[in-house]
């Protein structure tokens, strides 16, 4: 039988109890594969990363070395989320990587949004290859491959969608998850006692914000698009919709218009808000939010975010449109 093909007869994890059942039977399949030997992660902070992270941590303790990468696009709490739930809460032996300077450095003046993947792609493999070369008696290599990767990619899971890790790494693969999809994946978080905002976390794009900072990216843009995306995901809380609506984010993007604050004139980027559902992402309908609800975004964003002065609405299903900028 193919280890990387999912039996027919492979029941769906739907249930508390089917999760708990898949996390014994795979602690035990870890032990066995790795025996006293030590397992690296790329941590991202992600759905898959972080319940391989989870899984791993119960299943071997400490053999398990995480390297959490912080490259300056990820949304607002996040790094110190992934630090608080993984190292404190977890004791997971937790490598944390501030490498934001180093991202942003190479990212600064690059337009092409292809080049800008290539940038963070390769960026993310030095890095995680740096940090690799310090540690001694490394074997194997935990990834959070989930069985759509399998399907899509040859087995192959892209990190972060922006390039896979280093080839020159040679270890033997732990995939826990490889055969479940993405709602088993969270019900599995879930019984492994991560938060509720990490395990439903919405979509996020490899590149993260960096594809929604379209053109070159600034640091003062760069945060105008972390702070309305919080303020966003705040009110959407608040609002009951976080659990209803597929994806939705904020996008800045370069160029800028007049307006006033404060009785004064202003030149600043305008913050466009999109959210979306889908079923499959090859189509992509729009979620019409209310006139009320938008109007208290309009207020917080402009007020609250530095740079802003007026507030968009995409309203562009895909096709014509796609669901990211870049």
């Amino acid at each position: 039988m193919d280890p990387n093909v999912r039996p027919e007869t492979m029941e769906r994890i739907t249930t508390p109890e089917l999760a708990q059942k898949f996390i014994d039977e795979q602690i035990a399949a870890v032990k066995e594969q790795v025996g006293d030997k030590k397992v690296l992660l790329a941590l991202s902070g992600g759905v898959d990363s972080s319940v391989v992270a989870a899984l791993l941590i119960k299943a071997i303790g400490n053999q398990l070395t995480c390297v959490h990468v912080n490259h300056g696009l990820l949304r607002k709490g996040e790094p110190e989320q992934v630090i608080t739930v993984f190292k404190d809460e977890l004791g997971a032996n937790l490598i944390y990587v501030d490498a934001v300077d180093r991202f942003l450095d190479k990212l600064a003046g690059v337009d092409d949004p292809e080049t800008k993947r290539k940038i963070i792609g390769k960026e993310f493999i030095d890095v995680f290859a740096e940090e690799a070369s310090k540690l001694e008696g490394i074997e194997f290599l935990g990834q959070g491959t989930i069985y759509p990767d399998i399907l899509e990619s040859d087995g192959v899971k892209a990190h972060h969608n922006v390039g896979g890790l280093p080839e020159d790494l040679q270890f033997e693969l732990v995939e826990p998850v490889k055969l479940l999809y993405k709602d088993e994946v969270r019900v599995v978080g879930k019984a492994l006692g991560l938060p509720d905002n990490m395990v439903y976390r919405q979509p996020f794009p490899g590149p993260g914000l960096g594809v929604r900072c379209p053109g070159a990216i600034t640091r003062d843009r760069l945060e105008a698009v972390r702070e309305s995306d919080a303020i966003l995901r705040e009110e959407f809380e608040k609002a009951g919709l976080a659990g209803k609506v597929w994806q939705y984010f904020t996008v800045v993007p370069d160029f800028k218009s007049t307006g006033v604050t404060e009785g004064k004139r202003t030149f600043n980027w305008p913050c466009i808000i999109r959210a979306i559902n889908t079923t499959d992402v090859m189509e992509v309908t729009v979620e019409h939010l209310s006139a009320d609800f938008i109007d208290h975004l309009v207020k917080r964003i402009t007020t609250e975010v530095p740079g802003i002065n007026r507030v968009l609405i995409d309203y562009t299903p895909k096709p014509p449109a796609t669901v990211e900028y870049e």
